[in-house]
């Protein structure tokens, strides 16, 4: 059986958000994406930051998280994102399954000879 874990990252602008879920939705690297509103606060270049911003939480397979990771990190606005992956250790039998026929590895391109 497939392992699946939570990919989280964050992001300026609920747009943003849900702009890049949708990408990752198209390119079946996640099966959901979960939006929600945040306040952080972080150290950034020596200073301390207060902003409001997006976490995303995307629900997926473990073995898709190299070419997930990349495309976050490709199309994310920011200069350091985080993106972080949590294991689902335990799920419903159903929903994990659902996550499993919504995601793929994606092909590689055929080659004509």
């Amino acid at each position: 059986m497939a392992k699946f874990i939570i990919v989280y990252t964050t992001l300026p602008k609920r747009r943003k958000a849900r702009q890049l879920s949708k990408v990752l939705l198209k390119e079946r690297l996640i099966a959901c994406a979960n939006i929600f509103k945040i306040d952080s606060i972080y150290r950034w270049k020596g200073e301390v930051q207060e902003t409001g911003e997006y976490g995303v939480f995307f629900k997926t397979k473990e073995e898709l998280w190299t070419d997930l990771e990349s495309r976050i990190k490709e199309l994310h606005p920011y200069e350091v994102p985080a993106v972080v992956s949590f294991p689902i250790e335990k799920g419903s039998k159903d929903f994990l399954n659902w996550i499993s026929e919504e995601t793929r590895k994606k092909k590689p391109p055929i080659r004509v000879v």
